[in-house]
């Protein structure tokens, strides 16, 4: 009996695999030529297409770019022809660094090559052979003077693709969504952005890098559970139980949430965190490595203005590391959740905004101005002052008005009462406050914090019920006033807003001592507990104190937590916390505090098991990298700084994505698409 193959010897196993093969790929080829050969002859059109495109390969394919391109070779992008005579031209070309430099082609030189050149349509991608130094007399005299860019000389030029000739192109182009491409490519401002990120991106990492960090992926495919920003990863927890002190990620995000100006469905953040560390580390290290891209990006000399933009150029980045002697553009500044609610009511204050608010201790002095406004017996009476510039008493009044009928039905009709805005006009009765009576000007002391007040000036106030405790929201009504009439009176030039890369135009602040908890509103996920109370900012962060532990057990809504945010121009540009480490804490808080189900706790169970490992004390923070790009290039919207952003939609109008699926799509996975007729 013949032997098993199985029992066969390797050699022997691969000759007969080798010999078996030989024959049936013999046979797949001799098919596939015998399909060839049996297809009729090709018609003459099939000729000259075959012609046709072996003409434009040879034309435009990359012969002469090697992966060492020679010194008298540039390459790149040519911009719109300047022909000074029938002899000379010249024409910009965009080198694929970034850098522009001046090409000049003269007749007198070689006129073929510039027969070529002038034939060359503008915005093609070109290869050209070069002099550096003016070839001829004629050359040096014919150099454009005018210009301050680099200069080089044409030897010979050749096109590396054709431009549609429908494609037009000026100083102040918009090019639709659908032409992302060509956005990217012609809108200087959004190139300058993406550069400015790279850029901020290799920095960041960098400083990082230097504090020992690891970088580490963790999956983006987890299954579901319950946290205020609908989805919560603990990986980077379990790695502080793992061994991982410092741990770092440029971590690609997913959120179904509201697609407004500063939001995006798909981003990107800077993940981190500190085992054996508190926030005192963890703010320190953050600090750090903005400071040293602060520092090294010096904005007072790179930042420009771009098409009325102003955008830091990373070419004018200064490679040297001499001291910068002048004035920083940016500031940090500390201030609690309590403290930044009554000076700015808001827990994202903007610091370029001038004047806090004031709360009016004894309101009995102007209790009929309080009836005029509120319809709350024992109301807290808040109020500011902005002083407007080259702004009439008249010309406020108009813009008041305006300001006024313009705002929200949420700011406008708010339940506590409509907000009041007086003018100081010197010409009227007490100055324009006559509502507030003979003591207006104790008021006015005390809201202005004692500044003289001039005419056009206004004063507003606003009434709210005062906290019986730890106030909890995120914001007062006075405070998105105050914000709102800011931006407005900035748009008319009443105020000012300090340019990007002046002192004080990066205001940078960390908010601390959050509430811990707060009441779960309408429309809110919270983690899917039943005692009516959600995580501020999710249920792991730990309390700040012992006797914010305490107040778990008696009144949760008046514990603080050990969570921060860090603050960019009044926008949240990041946030962390100091994390529960202790399994039973976690437990406490999930269970009895939040009072979430058996199952909802079940899904943590990776989490306790980890924690009760021996996990370290550890924090971590999340820097919203997308949205401190935006703000620092001077755009509301990150869809400016990301390649391909999704609209307000959440739709991609360049790749036309979401597309349909269809069954045969959905067929691998056992699914298939429901018809109208079929019952759910």
């Amino acid at each position: 009996m013949a032997p098993r193959l199985g029992r066969c010897s390797p050699a022997l196993r691969r000759r007969v695999c080798s010999r078996a093969a030989v024959p049936v790929l013999s046979r797949q080829c001799l098919s596939a030529r015998a399909r060839w050969a049996s297809s009729e002859a090709p018609e003459p059109s099939q000729h000259a297409q075959r012609a046709e495109l072996l003409n434009i390969w040879n034309r435009y394919r990359g012969t002469d770019l090697s992966s060492e391109t020679p010194s008298d070779v540039c390459v790149g992008f040519i911009g719109k022809r300047r022909n000074v005579g029938k002899h000379l031209s010249f024409a910009d070309l965009t080198t694929p660094s970034g850098e522009v430099i001046q090409l000049c082609s003269n007749a007198e030189g070689d006129g073929a090559a510039h027969d070529k050149f002038r034939q060359i349509p503008a915005f093609a991608p070109v290869s050209v052979h070069v002099h550096v130094e003016p070839p001829t007399k004629q050359a040096r005299d014919a150099q454009d003077s005018g210009s301050s860019k680099l200069t080089v000389y044409l030897r010979d030029i050749r096109p590396l693709n054709s431009v549609p000739k429908e494609l037009i192109v000026t100083s102040d182009v918009q090019f639709p969504q659908t032409k992302r491409h060509l956005q990217i490519r012609f809108h200087p401002e959004l190139q300058a952005r993406l550069r400015f990120r790279s850029w901020l991106k290799g920095v960041l990492n960098q400083g990082l890098l230097e504090k020992g960090f690891t970088d580490i992926e963790t999956p983006t495919l987890f299954k579901s559970t319950p946290e205020g920003a609908r989805e919560f990863l603990q990986y980077k927890q379990v790695l502080m139980a793992s061994g991982i002190a410092r741990y770092m990620q440029w971590a690609r995000c997913y959120r179904d949430e509201d697609l407004r100006a500063d939001r995006q469905p798909e981003f990107s953040q800077l993940d981190m965190e500190w085992a054996f560390a508190g926030a005192a580390k963890v703010k320190q290290d953050v600090n750090d490595i903005i400071l040293k891209a602060l520092s090294a990006l010096r904005p007072s000399q790179t930042y420009k203005d771009v098409r009325g933009e102003r955008i830091p150029i990373v070419a004018d980045i200064p490679s040297d590391s001499t001291t910068n002697t002048e004035k920083d553009a940016h500031e940090f500044t500390t201030i609690t959740f309590a403290d930044s609610i009554a000076a700015y009511g808001i827990d994202k204050p903007d610091l370029r905004i001038p004047n806090r608010i004031h709360a009016i201790g004894d309101i009995e002095p102007i209790r009929n101005f309080v009836g005029m406004i509120t319809h709350l017996p024992d109301p807290l009476i808040e109020a500011f002052t902005f002083p407007l510039k080259d702004c009439s008493p008249a010309e406020a009044r108009k813009f008041v008005t305006k300001f006024m009928d313009s705002l929200p039905y949420s700011l406008s009709e708010n339940s506590d009462g409509k907000p009041q805005i007086l003018i100081h006009d010197s010409s009227q009765p007490l100055s324009g406050f006559s509502s507030l009576g003979f003591e207006y000007q104790n008021v006015l002391d005390l809201v202005s914090g004692g500044k003289e007040m001039n005419d056009g000036d206004v004063v507003v106030f606003q009434a709210r019920e005062k906290a019986t405790g730890q106030y909890c929201h995120g914001s007062t009504k006075l405070g998105e006033l105050r914000n709102a009439l800011w931006k407005a009176l900035v748009e008319e030039g009443y105020m000012e807003k300090p340019q990007l890369g002046k002192p004080g135009s990066l205001q940078f602040v960390w908010v601390t001592e959050f509430p811990m908890f707060k009441p779960v509103e309408e429309g809110e996920p919270g983690q899917g507990g039943a005692a009516g109370i959600s995580a501020s900012h999710h249920p792991f962060t730990a309390p700040f104190s012992d006797k914010d532990l305490e107040l778990l057990f008696t009144d949760p809504l008046q514990a603080k937590s050990a969570a921060y945010d860090l603050v960019l121009n009044g926008v949240e540009i990041g946030g962390g916390s100091e994390r529960n480490h202790i399994a039973e804490i976690q437990a406490f808080i999930m269970h009895d505090v939040l009072k979430m189900t058996e199952q909802r706790i079940k899904d943590f169970s990776h989490l306790f098991e980890a924690l009760r490992s021996g996990c370290p004390p550890h924090a971590g923070f999340a820097l919203g990298f997308d949205r401190m790009v935006a703000l620092m290039t001077d755009t509301p919207t990150v869809r400016d700084v990301i390649a391909f952003p999704k609209t307000m939609k959440g739709e991609d109008p360049f790749v036309q994505s979401p597309s349909k699926l269809s069954n045969e799509q959905l067929a691998p996975y056992g699914q298939q698409l429901r018809s109208k007729g079929m019952q759910a």
